[in-house]
């Protein structure tokens, strides 16, 4: 069982609300809560991971980093989910592609700018190892899909892997490529097996900024644009959740 407030999170039970948004980066929350929230209190500014409570539309949402990688995503998913009586997680983060001239075309089929959905999370963690998990193959929460499928038809659903290493060599990559994933990032495949073992809901979307088989990458006017309508989405889902109450 885990007591609040935590080493890592100084809120109080009831300072955040039922349905969180997660950005890796813990200034990108900040500037979700001031640019979309409304009436919104700092709950937590313990190792920088600032975590906000506010208002949008009327519903109570909260945004908190999650910082990068595996163990970060796993330490403040978990203490949300069973400490802090959290129903709902939306990761909201880039991702790149690795779609490859030489992989099959019907593999791989995201592009710069492209907005995704993690349906189902490949990895090469041992976090699933480590928690006597390995055997079980985390997923999208389907309510949240369904919710999200309402919103908009402008996302593309798929497989995500999730990788311990952000500088891969480049034959790793490849290698990874011709498996049939939209992006790869460091943090879904924790998020989405502390849900399950929870029995909460998450989901995870990304904008596709780079690739870095073929080090492509959007500009930063396009980065900052793809993401606001990924916080938007985020946001309207969020809005979902609390309705249904």
């Amino acid at each position: 069982m885990i007591h609040v407030p935590t080493t890592h999170n100084e809120a109080k039970k009831g300072d955040i609300a039922k349905t969180v948004l997660m950005p890796g980066d813990p200034l990108r929350a900040k500037y979700i809560a001031e640019k979309y929230l409304k009436d919104f209190v700092c709950y937590n500014q313990v190792r920088g991971m600032l975590g906000y409570t506010g208002y949008y539309k009327g519903k109570r949402i909260s945004v908190q980093g999650s910082g990068m990688g595996i163990p970060s995503m796993a330490i403040y998913s978990k203490e949300l989910f069973e400490g802090y009586d959290v129903d709902n997680i939306i990761r909201i983060g880039s991702a790149g592609t690795l779609a490859n001239p030489k992989a099959s075309k019907e593999a791989n089929q995201s592009s710069l700018g492209d907005i995704v959905v993690a349906k189902d999370v490949y990895t090469d963690s041992n976090y699933g190892v480590e928690n006597h998990l390995e055997e079980i193959y985390p997923v999208v929460s389907s309510t949240l899909l369904e919710k999200l499928l309402k919103i908009t038809d402008k996302v593309k659903i798929g497989t995500i892997f999730t990788s311990d290493t952000f500088y891969k060599s480049t034959q790793d990559l490849v290698e990874t490529s011709k498996l049939d994933i939209l992006g790869v990032e460091m943090e879904t495949y924790a998020l989405y097996l502390n849900a399950l073992v929870a029995n909460k809901k998450a989901l995870a979307l990304f904008t596709i900024t780079d690739n870095p088989i073929t080090n492509l990458a959007v500009s930063s006017e396009q980065r900052e644009t793809g993401l606001d309508d990924m916080i938007k989405i985020a946001l309207e889902l969020a809005i979902q959740c609390e309705e249904e109450k």
